[in-house]
């Protein structure tokens, strides 16, 4: 990866492929969790592929506390803005596409089209408190120094009983070790990101975009009532459903790819 200074911080990024620019934003703990879309032809094949790892994350430099999603999109932002890049699709997944969506807000004539994988907007729905309420038990685990523990119950949780062997497959050696290091960027930054961010109405109707939802069949309840909450409020938005846990592109490459590649090919720049 490339080392670029960005807004006062040196971050990692890569650029593959050729085509409109696709800027890919990770979520929470797995900073690689995009490796495996990036080896689809659909993707691959079509599109400029651009990755990141966000502050606190792989050899990105660390984030400071407090560290808002604001902030992070201004850094996905200026990323754009290096590459000399005036438009581009964007895809979040989890957290990142919480990030996503305030970058779509805040620089709406960089973003063309918006996908968003499970984006963690926990805050927004009902069950939200009781998310967080259950969440305390993790964050009791981390906050007694243990980091390996606290990191797998997330990743259980969240990805299911099962994610080891998907991170075997469809990540570089040491993901789950890079997880553990990577771990106070989550209690510390993102766990307060999430519990702050909110979303008005006012909002909503600015997202002018092409807008897709993705799902994955087996995923937690919650991420359920998060894709119900926006398809309700984005009425615009279009559905993809594929059969996977929250775990989605590594679970289900192919399909990510695919559902992706067919919505961007739909939205293509030359299409507006």
């Amino acid at each position: 990866m490339q080392l670029v200074e960005l807004n006062g911080a040196n971050i990692e990024y890569d650029v593959i492929g050729s085509g409109e620019p696709l800027l890919l934003i990770h979520g929470s703990i797995l900073a690689n969790a995009f490796a495996s879309l990036l080896k689809e032809p659909s993707l691959a094949n079509r599109y400029r592929l651009i990755t990141y790892h966000r502050r606190g994350f792989a050899g990105s430099d660390r984030a400071i506390a407090p560290f808002t999603i604001k902030e992070q999109a201004a850094d996905a932002r200026a990323l754009l803005q290096h590459l000399r890049i005036t438009q581009a699709h964007v895809a979040g997944h989890s957290y990142g596409g919480v990030i996503a969506t305030q970058l779509c807000l805040d620089a709406p004539e960089l973003v063309h089209s918006l996908a968003l994988l499970e984006p963690a907007f926990v805050a927004l729905v009902p069950s939200g408190t009781k998310f967080f309420e259950t969440f305390a038990s993790i964050q009791s685990v981390y906050d007694r120094g243990d980091r390996t523990g606290a990191t797998d119950s997330f990743l259980t949780g969240v990805l299911g009983p099962e994610y080891r062997p998907l991170l075997q497959t469809h990540f570089p050696p040491g993901a789950f070790e890079q997880g553990v290091a990577d771990i106070d960027t989550f209690f510390q930054i993102e766990v307060p990101g999430a519990q702050q961010f909110t979303i008005t109405a006012e909002d909503i109707a600015r997202i002018r975009q092409p807008v897709l939802a993705v799902l994955g069949s087996e995923s937690e309840p919650i991420f359920h009532e998060i894709h119900s909450w926006i398809r309700q409020r984005i009425k615009h938005a279009e559905e993809l459903i594929v059969e996977a846990t929250h775990a989605l592109q590594y679970m289900n490459p192919p399909a990510v790819a695919d559902g992706l590649a067919r919505f961007l090919a739909d939205h293509g720049f030359s299409s507006h």
